[in-house]
Order: structure tokens, then C-alpha cells, then sequence
């Protein structure tokens, strides 16, 4: 069933791109957080940033890195304080998105999870996101994962990312 080699007994799902679409939730966050910074720093001067900005400075990176990366592709001294608040300010961006936009979930994916529940299959999520509790909940797919090991585990466990 489900198209598994016999012998598989748990499944380990990623989260964005697998079982939901949060990459857009991110990059809207990061282009919130980053046009504002930009428009306060640069005034008249302010040049926006851009999807592909979001895919060759900041995607797949952890937060602080793709702060890092994308101010010095301005030009920007990446200096510590301000590569924190900016990541701290688009982290606070993309929990709000979560929480009053929501998180697209790829029906396939539910679909596939509730069979595996079913067939008595364990089943996990692993991903770098420290927000995966909170997409796990507002998607309603938490009740289909037993286990999660997440960017809170990575901090709590000291796991490479």
C-alpha cells in the first residue's frame, strides 16, 4: 500500500515545498521586511527588493545569512546588530502571515498522510523552520505527525542546520 518496499514502517516528510507552500508565505515576509528597511534607509533613493533578490540571496539560507548575504549584495555593511533586527523583524513578519494569512497545503500531501495513518505507518516531519509547530497547527496537519524535529530542535539539540 502506498506504493512503500516492504519493510518501511515511518515516513519523515519536509514541510515547505512537500507537505505545504510556505516559501511564498517566507518570500512575502522577507520583501515586507527588507522594501521597508530599504524605503526608511534610502528615501527617494529606495529600490525594491525583488523575487530574484528573495532566490539568490536569501532562499534555502538560515535567517541571519540571507540578511547577511542580501545587504551586502547592496552594499550594505552586514553589521551584527542589524542583520539580527532585520532577521528578528522578518521572523515576527512571517508569523503574523501565518497566523492571518494562513499556509496553502498541498492536498495530495494530506491526502497522503491520512493514508499513512491509516495503514498504521509513524510518521515525522523534519525541516530547518522554527515555525513548523505553528504551520503544523494552522494547516490542521499536526494531527497526522507524531513526531517533529524542527529549527527548535536544532537550537535545543545544537544539530547543524
Amino acid at each position: 500500500m502506498l506504493g512503500l518496499p516492504d519493510g518501511v514502517t515511518t515516513l519523515l516528510f519536509d514541510l515547505d515545498g512537500v507537505l505545504t507552500d510556505t516559501a511564498s508565505v517566507h518570500q512575502r515576509a522577507w520583501k515586507e521586511m527588507f522594501d521597508e528597511y530599504l524605503r526608511e534607509r534610502d528615501g527617494d533613493g529606495f529600490k525594491e527588493f525583488t523575487p530574484r533578490d528573495y532566490e539568490r540571496y536569501v532562499d534555502g539560507k538560515p535567517r541571519y545569512d540571507g540578511v547577511a548575504s542580501f545587504l551586502e549584495s547592496r552594499d550594505i555593511d552586514p553589521e551584527k546588530d542589524l542583520v539580527r533586527t532585520l532577521g528578528d523583524r522578518k521572523n515576527d513578519a512571517v508569523q503574523k502571515k501565518i497566523r492571518e494569512e494562513g499556509v496553502k497545503v498541498y492536498e495530495g500531501s494530506r491526502r497522503y498522510l491520512e493514508a499513512a495513518r491509516r495503514a498504521g505507518l509513524r510518521r515525522a516531519v523534519v525541516t530547518s523552520s522554527a515555525n513548523a509547530g505553528e504551520v503544523l497547527t494552522v494547516t490542521g496537519l499536526a494531527e497526522y505527525i507524531e513526531e517533529r524535529v524542527d529549527g527548535l530542535t536544532i537550537l535545543q539539540e545544537g544539530l547543524a542546520g
